[in-house]
Order: structure tokens, then sequence, then C-alpha cells
């Protein structure tokens, strides 16, 4: 980055937001099947719209999952309990179309070697930065601090007439690769029929004031609260919903790269999951052990293969080795084989739901295996720093 100013923006949006609520069902039938049988494989994926759920994909396990229990459950953990919003748990339509996995792809992943082969060809991306104790860009940080509080605000009853959907964005400004201020908040939040000046004076003092700190915003921020003056039909009901529409969100708010693929419905052997937590692992590890202070590492599959066809490293001028000799410690230390990222972050386990609604990656637990810092001595030892 230069040392000029400049101005960065990141996305969130709420957990009853049409695409985050296919999310979550998708990643709720995920894990309800893991929970049972762990080396099940599958893809699903979800549609909503007013009144009704879709689910469609490929499942292939020894055990059953209700899914259409799955779906309600999850519904009414959003927040859609109120069939006066044109969408809720018990009374919306849940179809469902699945089939088994291919044959044709079921060879290429569980391979006559005993090794796990690529679910699908694709590039995966992972990426840190030591702006944040989190190691994740600030815009981002603050935008889904946002969607939390927005929640809790909801669920708490803090401001009694917000509704499950929202979104936001926030923007920062740069001095070179200091954030020094918040420039932009624009806060949209569904909400009973309040006026609208209730609605903007609860969700600023309420919501934006409590989840972004104070220091960082001054007289020059600007606010757009609900700008369009109304935000009463949201949710499936005002906009479809679809699994895997918001990978941008899920991820790095648009600082690093993405290959395209989600996460959600997926079990780990889709490297589209499984890689890009490895990836986000090494990038975080690399940074933490001082090797850069912002890191983007991107790997390449084809479908049915075990290794990795290219592994690349990015730190963005950050480095203090060349980027060459960091993707060779990478390469080195961290294996990307889809049977030795599962084992490594132990991933066959019913952890998903959660991570679909405010993502997966700057998380705080031991469940998000892929955020832990037990690589740094050895990439220190390696790098001879």
């Amino acid at each position: 980055m230069s040392d000029s100013v400049h101005f960065f923006t990141s996305e969130a949006v709420a957990v009853g937001h049409p695409d985050k609520v296919a999310d979550q069902i998708s990643d709720a039938i995920l894990d309800a099947i893991l929970e049972k049988d762990p080396v099940a494989r599958v893809a699903v994926e979800t549609l909503v719209a007013t009144g009704m759920v879709f689910v469609t994909g490929q499942i292939t396990t020894e055990c059953y999952a209700d899914i259409p229990k799955v779906v309600r459950q999850t519904i009414r953990g959003i927040g859609y309990t109120d069939p006066a919003v044109g969408f809720d748990w018990e009374t919306c339509a849940v179809l469902t179309a699945i089939d088994e996995q291919s044959p044709d792809i079921a060879m290429g992943v569980i391979r006559e070697d005993g090794q796990i082969g690529a679910g699908d060809q694709g590039i995966m991306i992972g990426y840190a930065t030591d702006e944040t104790p989190q190691y994740m860009p600030l815009p981002m940080m603050l935008a889904r601090k946002l969607m939390m509080r927005l929640a809790e605000a909801r669920e708490q009853n803090i401001l009694n007439f917000l509704r499950p959907d929202g979104k936001c964005q926030v923007t920062v400004q740069y001095e070179g690769r200091k954030p020094v201020r918040v420039d932009t908040v624009i806060l949209s939040a569904q909400h009973k029929d309040v006026p609208i000046e209730t609605v903007r004076e609860g969700l600023l003092e309420e919501v934006i004031r409590k989840a972004i700190p104070e220091e960082l915003l001054d007289s020059k921020t600007r606010f757009f609260i609900n700008p369009t003056g109304r935000f009463v039909e949201g949710g499936p009901k005002a906009d479809t919903g679809l699994t895997g529409r918001k990978v941008i969100v899920d991820t790095y708010g648009g600082r690093a790269g993405h290959g395209g693929g989600c996460f959600s419905g997926k079990d780990p052997t889709k490297v589209d999951k499984s890689a890009s937590f490895m990836a986000r692992y090494a990038a975080k590890n690399v940074v933490a052990a001082g090797l850069a202070r912002e890191c983007e590492i991107q790997v390449a599959y084809a479908i049915g293969v075990p290794e990795p066809i290219a592994i690349f490293v990015d730190t963005m001028g950050t480095g203090v080795l060349p980027d060459a000799q960091i993707r060779r410690i990478v390469a080195k230390l961290f294996d990307f084989r889809p049977a030795r990222m599962i084992e490594t972050l132990n991933l066959r386990r019913p952890i998903y739901r959660e991570m679909a609604a405010n993502g997966y990656f700057g998380r705080d637990g031991e469940r998000f295996s892929w955020e832990r810092l037990d690589m740094v001595d050895a990439l220190r030892n390696e790098a001879k720093i």
C-alpha cells in the first residue's frame, strides 16, 4: 500500500437476511448429518422465498436426518416466528430433492489408494493482516460487530421494533496501512411499522454506538440509517435467498481474493471449505510469526487429485523474506491434501451452522481450529528469524 489516504468498505448481513437464512439451513443440515455420520459426503443448497423452503443437493450417508425438522428449527432459531411477516417456521412449506453423490465424482474423492482426492477443481484463498487482534481487516470486523449487536438488540428486546432482516456497510479511512477512523456507516434494519425517527434514533444509540469504538467515530463520520425510510417488509418474503451468495461476507469483506466456491452445506472433502480453512490457518500463522504484516495464500486443485497443483503466496510487499521463500516454507509445513487438512483441523464435526451466521474467520473458540496460532515457532525456525 502507498502512504496516501484511502478508504476501504466491507459489508455484513443479519442472521435473518434471506441469503444467510439459506446458508444457515444448509449448514444446519450438514451438522445434523455429521453428528451421526462424520464421514458422510454432503453438498446441499437451499432456496427460500415467500412461505417456502426448497432444499436440494447430494448426500451420501448411512444415517437418517429429518431435514424438514432441521429446517423448521433453524428458521425458528433465526427469529422468523410470526406469520404476519410472510415467513415463519411453522407454516412455511419445506420441499426436498436429494440425490446421492455422483459415482463419477465419488470415485475421485474416495480413491482406491485410500487417499481423499479433491472433491472438485478450484482456487481457495486464505488471508490475514496484523491490523486487528483477530488478524482480520478492521472494516470486516466492525461490520460483523454491527450485525451481532443488531441481533442482540432484537433478541434481548432492547429495541422492540426490530425484525430479523438487515445489512450494513462500514467504510474505514486509512493512512498507509493504518486504519485511523470510520468514515461512513450504512445500517438498514427490518422493523415493525413504527415512525422512522424512532428506528433511526434507536439504531444509532443502541447498535452503532455500542458496536463501533467511540475513538473511531468523529464529527465527520456519516451515518445512513435505513436510508430508504421504510424497511417493514423483509426476509424471504421481500427477497429470495440462496445458499452461497454471501461469500465475501463469510470471509474477509473484499480485502482478499476469493476463488468463488462457498462454504455452507459442504462436508470437508470439498476443498472449497477445507482448503480455505487451511489457507487461513497458514496465513494467520505467517503473520503472527512476523514473516509478514499481511499475507494472502492461494491454493489450487484438480478434481480427484489429493495434492494441490499450485500454492501462491502474496505478502503485498510486507514480507521480511521474498514471497517465493515464504511459499516454500508454507508448502513444507502445511499439508494441503484433503485427508490431512481434515485431520489437522478436525473438520468432521457438527460446528458449521453457527459460522454461517457471522463469518468463518476471526472467531474465538476451540471449534475454530483454523484460528490456532500453534505453527508460529515452526515458521520462525524455518525462516531463521
